[in-house]
């Protein structure tokens, strides 16, 4: 696909008209394009926007994209964020517009989403077995020789279930023997003894090509930093082994990639220690929630924590949500809930009030539960909360905020709303 077809489809999705579909929006917006509404530049407190709303901060999103921009090419890695975690094509070009070398997915309807927008090189993080999308994957490489595709191997009968599906096709398919993280962890081979038994298979294919080797360290076993580089370094020692026994002979490059949104400084750590290969090195990164960041899991766990030097990410996404009971001193309930808010970690955090056009911060204010549409928010004395206000809420997990929402205002901090980005769960 040309740069101009996927301009062409990413105006598309601006294209769309406000209705049904969409939560949150103002409702004398119906029958508008997204274009037009944006536009419009309304006021996401003051122009009609209703609650519960995800919003997304412009300034916060473009730090965080600089930032990682700046970061990967400070260490020298290529970039192939997790798109998994958005889903949105206009963060995916975003993303590339700031140096990534492509995105990293997981399932082949994603893929199919990201071909759809003009995406040209994807890295899937799993094991693709399944014939059906095999056989459109193929079709795929065959009508673009731009399309650079690379996914995971991490079994014998994997390999084979790829190789039938794949018979026929004109070009390979490229792979990387996945390295588990160690015992109990979730996908991968787990000694190195199987890793060559499986790259042996690949090699007495003619439908896939071994490219190099990958893993994901976040599922490290009682995850430290003396844990995950002793696994990094299993990882990158596994690739130099592979080359010193020939198995990437001819390539142009050997892929090495790692990286989750926990610890992509070791991952800088230990890739930069790489051995000299027969062919360059692709240190590829993929972390992919620093996007948005978060107000709770990986805000206490980035990496950036532990090397403040580096920089910082911003917690980008936050959920507004309205008061509408206030039982008795010590309660309150909002009416945004499980449909709305990422939970699968962490609670929402409450952060601030809006009445009358002000904003203050939410003191003595915290949630302690989520129901479907509801949250149960514990006001402490003295609290000043009262049914109308608009509480500003906090997330965790990005990864599950994302999914809840088929379309997200970007908004200035003054509130004025600039984009729409769209979702594709």
């Amino acid at each position: 696909m040309d740069a101009a077809t996927s301009a062409e489809r990413l105006a598309a999705l601006m294209a769309e008209r406000v209705d049904h579909r969409f939560k949150g929006l103002p409702p004398d917006a119906e029958g508008l394009t997204l274009a037009e509404l944006a536009d419009q530049r309304r006021n996401l407190f003051t122009a009609g926007f209703t609650t519960p709303l995800l919003s997304l901060s412009a300034e916060r999103l473009q730090h965080n994209l600089d930032l990682m921009e700046t970061y990967t090419a400070r260490h020298g890695l290529a970039f192939a964020p997790h798109g998994k975690t958005s889903m949105a094509p206009q963060l995916f070009h975003r993303q590339i517009e700031h140096g990534a070398w492509g995105i990293t997915l997981a399932v082949p309807h994603q893929v199919w989403v990201a071909r759809h927008f003009g995406i040209r090189r994807i890295f899937l993080a799993n094991e693709l077995v399944d014939a059906a999308a095999l056989r459109r994957l193929a079709a795929e490489l065959a009508a673009d020789e731009d399309f650079r595709f690379i996914c995971y191997v991490d079994s014998v009968r994997g390999v084979e279930l790829m190789d039938a599906a794949l018979a026929g096709a004109p070009r390979p398919v490229d792979v990387v023997v996945e390295l588990a993280a160690g015992e109990g962890a979730r996908t991968g081979v787990r000694t190195e003894e199987e890793c060559a038994a499986v790259a042996d298979a690949v090699a007495g294919t003619r439908t896939l090509r071994l490219v190099g080797v990958a893993g994901y360290e976040g599922e490290v076993p009682q995850a430290d930093p003396d844990r995950v580089h002793a696994w990094l370094r299993r990882l990158t020692a596994l690739a130099a082994d592979f080359d010193k026994a020939g198995r990437f002979t001819g390539l142009d490059e050997i892929v090495v990639s790692a990286g989750g949104s926990a610890w992509f400084d070791a991952v800088a750590d230990v890739f930069a220690e790489i051995p000299e290969l027969s062919a360059p090195a692709l240190k590829l990164l993929r972390s992919g929630a620093y996007v948005s960041h978060d107000d709770g899991h990986y805000r206490k766990l980035t990496p950036f924590g532990r090397v403040p030097e580096e920089g910082a990410l911003e917690p980008a996404f936050r959920l507004w949500a309205q008061v509408v009971s206030r039982p008795s001193a010590e309660q309150a309930f909002a009416n945004a809930g499980k449909r709305d808010a990422a939970y699968d970690l962490d609670l929402p955090l409450a952060q601030v009030l809006r009445r009358d056009g002000r904003e203050r911060q939410a003191t003595g204010v915290s949630v302690t539960a989520l129901s479907d549409q509801h949250a149960w928010l514990s006001t402490a004395p003295g609290a000043d909360v009262e049914v109308g206000d608009w509480l500003g809420l906090g997330l965790s997990h990005p990864c599950t905020s994302f999914d809840k929402w088929q379309l997200i205002p970007v908004a200035e901090a003054d509130g004025t709303v600039v984009d729409y980005i769209r979702t594709f769960f």
